[in-house]
């Protein structure tokens, strides 16, 4: 994997961790990271080492959402240069991770704030130390939470939690991030490292084609599709899932629940190579 200049890739047992690396500004998102994470996306996207994607931040914060320097200052009198900063951003927060083909973890460490809440949402899960400090501090410079803030937050957190936070931007916990529904749990930050493993451990005892189906029906079927089209549309999704496991999971998975080998809910059947 190459190097680059704002963020780090290192590879270890299935798990792919990237980490914000810009410590001395809270890993706060330039053009520059911008490109990294767009880059390092795309090679990971067809990775085989790559079974499950964690994203942290180096040092004592997460991210501290855009450099308000960089990204927004400095480009004011650059419409070329805003744009293609805009368009960068847009593209690997939503588009390459919200749908990167394998689960993806974010572990939140420490601060995150405003554009950092949209990779917090694309995310599959999240996992904040309950010591992490979160907000949405752009109405304290007289703005708004732009590009796809707002919306994620409206999607993911409690309606009137959410614009409390926006209006005031009065900080908050990562024990409060998960009351509030932002991310998936909070825990102290002692153990943070060792949730997250934890999880990415039992995410890779299941099936990849399935789990990457899973991701791709619960993004795909919003609230604003209807229940015929979702009915449709995931007996679609059913097909092509039993194409690509070529008929795995009703051989497989159902036929060794028939021969009492394992209970669905209850755990997750052993690799064959376990059952000689």
């Amino acid at each position: 994997m190459k190097s680059y200049e704002t963020i780090l890739i290192d590879k270890a047992g299935g798990v792919t961790t990237i980490r914000f690396n810009r410590p001395d500004k809270r890993n706060a998102m330039n053009p520059q990271l911008h490109r990294d994470m767009y880059d390092a996306l795309t090679e990971l996207e067809f990775d085989d080492e790559t079974k499950v994607l964690v994203i942290t931040g180096q040092g004592e914060a997460f991210c501290a959402g855009q450099d308000l320097k960089e990204y927004f200052y400095e480009k004011k009198d650059d419409p070329r240069g805003r744009e293609e900063a805009r368009r960068m951003s847009h593209a690997w927060r939503h588009q390459k991770l919200r749908y990167f083909p394998r689960p993806t973890i974010a572990e939140i460490n420490g601060w995150c704030f405003g554009g950092a809440f949209t990779v917090v949402a694309s995310v599959d899960i999240a996992v904040a130390a309950s010591e992490a400090t979160f907000g949405l501090s752009e109405i304290n410079f007289g703005h708004i939470p732009g590009g796809l803030v707002t919306k994620v937050v409206q999607e993911i957190v409690q309606p009137r939690q959410a614009l409390y936070y926006i209006l005031t931007g009065e900080p908050f916990t990562g024990a409060r991030a998960a009351e509030i529904g932002l991310v998936t749990m909070a825990v102290p930050k002692a153990e943070l490292h060792a949730k997250v493993m934890d999880i990415a451990a039992t995410l890779m005892k299941k099936d990849p084609e399935a789990m990457r189906a899973c991701k791709e029906v619960f993004k795909a079927v919003t609230p604003e599709v209807t229940y015929e089209d979702a009915w449709y549309w995931l007996s679609s999704k059913s097909d092509q899932l039993t194409y690509r496991q070529k008929g795995g999971w009703i051989e497989e998975g159902i036929g060794r629940f028939m021969k009492k080998e394992y209970r669905p809910g209850l755990g997750t059947p052993p690799p064959e190579k376990e059952r000689a």
